[in-house]
C-alpha cells in the first residue's frame, strides 16, 4: 500500500489538551506513522497507510469533526 500524507480538517479543538485527543486517537489508527496537529490551523496531518475513514471515525470517537482538507 502507498504511503502518504493526509490533511484533516478537525473541528472543536479549543485548547492543548484536545489538541493531545486528537493526536493520540490517530496515533492508535493501523497503518498511521507520524501525526502532527495544529490547533492553530484546525488541521492534522498524517503520514502512512491507513484509509482516510478509520482517520475520520477515530476523530470523530473523541468528540470532534474530521474531513479531508
Amino acid at each position: 500500500m502507498l504511503k502518504t500524507a493526509l490533511q484533516l480538517e478537525i473541528e472543536g479543538m479549543r485548547c492543548n489538551n484536545c489538541v493531545r485527543h486528537v493526536t493520540e486517537a490517530l496515533k492508535k489508527v493501523a497503518g498511521v506513522e507520524q501525526v502532527e496537529v495544529s490547533l492553530q490551523e484546525g488541521r492534522a496531518t498524517v503520514h502512512g497507510t491507513a484509509p482516510v475513514e478509520k482517520l475520520i471515525e477515530a476523530v470523530r470517537e473523541e468528540g470532534y469533526t474530521a474531513r479531508v482538507a
